[in-house]
C-alpha cells in the first residue's frame, strides 16, 4: 500500500470514523510530544485521564430510550 492507496482510503471513511481515529490516536501522540521534550509520560496514564474527558458529540453513542 502507497501513500496514494492510503489517501483514497481515508477520504472514503466517514466523518464519525475519521473523528474517532483522531480521537485514539491522541495518547501516542501525546506521549511521542512529551519524549521529544525530554519529559516522558506514561500512556497508560495518558489514556486515564483522556478517559475523565469527554469525548466529542460525534463519538457519543446515542442513549436507549
Amino acid at each position: 500500500m502507497n501513500w496514494m492507496d492510503n489517501i483514497l482510503k481515508w477520504r472514503e471513511l466517514t466523518p464519525e470514523q475519521k473523528q474517532q481515529l483522531r480521537w485514539e490516536s491522541i495518547p501516542s501522540d501525546v506521549v511521542q510530544s512529551m519524549a521529544f521534550e525530554r519529559e516522558p509520560v506514561s500512556e497508560t496514564m495518558v489514556r486515564a485521564i483522556l478517559g475523565q474527558i469527554e469525548p466529542p458529540d460525534i463519538l457519543k453513542q446515542p442513549k436507549a430510550s
